[in-house]
């Protein structure tokens, strides 16, 4: 199992980046798939995630109405839109793999690091003027 963030950047705050996370070694509909985010000095925190087999999603309330996420099964690929990008959401960004994919979405859980099992290399977006 192998996943590989990418797709970040320098951005101005207001602006946009689309984010994305090609993995490989597993099917889409056996793990749930959640975008973390650390800044220096802060836990690793969960963004969202994406469920295929229960065709649900998850957002941490820090971005939601601001961020996307969604998944290419084609492509093997799944892409965090963000928009309206604030300085606070500086961070190195991770995806990663969770076999919990029946847990409902609007309980939370899916945004704690320790209910994923595989972890990709981090993505960098700075947002700064």
């Amino acid at each position: 199992v192998q996943l590989q963030a990418s797709g970040g950047g320098l951005v101005q705050p207001g602006g946009s980046l689309r984010l994305s996370c090609a993995v490989s070694g597993f099917s889409f509909d056996d793990y749930a798939i959640g975008w973390f985010r650390q800044a220096p000095g802060k836990e690793r925190e969960g963004v969202t995630c994406i469920s295929s087999r229960s065709s649900s999603t998850w957002y941490a309330d820090s971005v939601k109405g601001r961020s996307t996420i969604s998944g290419d099964n084609a492509k093997n690929t799944v892409y965090l839109q963000m928009d309206g990008l604030k300085p606070e959401d500086t961070a190195v960004y991770y995806c990663a793999a969770s076999p919990h994919v029946a847990v409902p979405m609007w309980r939370g859980v899916m945004g704690r690091p320790q209910m994923y099992e595989y972890w990709g290399r981090g993505t960098l977006v700075t947002v700064s003027s």
